[in-house]
């Protein structure tokens, strides 16, 4: 059962930090267009740039916000799966008892 527990949060570590290093790639691709941007003169191209700035830095600290709130969650559900394994099991089963019943209504 412990080995259970350890896959299961080395799983959700691992998608945690594939999520999270997509996510700093992105913001990399971002900033690298900045920058490329850079020497352009074109007021146009400028408000571009000040836009993207501005979502950018918004989106890194939003982004964090996020990624720690989902840790969290997940690590609360994943104990809370791992206290009381039968309760989770008895919602999946009447909500699929619910669903099932749903779907085949005529």
């Amino acid at each position: 059962m412990a080995k259970a527990q350890v896959n299961t949060k080395t799983k959700t570590q691992d998608n945690s930090k594939t999520m999270s290093e997509e996510m700093q790639q992105i913001i990399d691709h971002a900033q690298a267009l900045l920058e490329a941007t850079s020497g352009e003169l074109d007021d146009r191209i400028k408000a571009a740039r000040a836009a993207l700035k501005e979502r950018l830095e918004s989106t890194k600290s939003e982004y964090g916000e996020l990624e720690d709130g989902l840790v969290e969650k997940v690590r609360a559900a994943d104990e809370y799966i791992h206290e009381k394994p039968y309760y989770v099991i008895g919602g999946s089963f009447f909500t699929g008892l619910l669903l099932g019943w749903l779907a085949f209504r005529k």
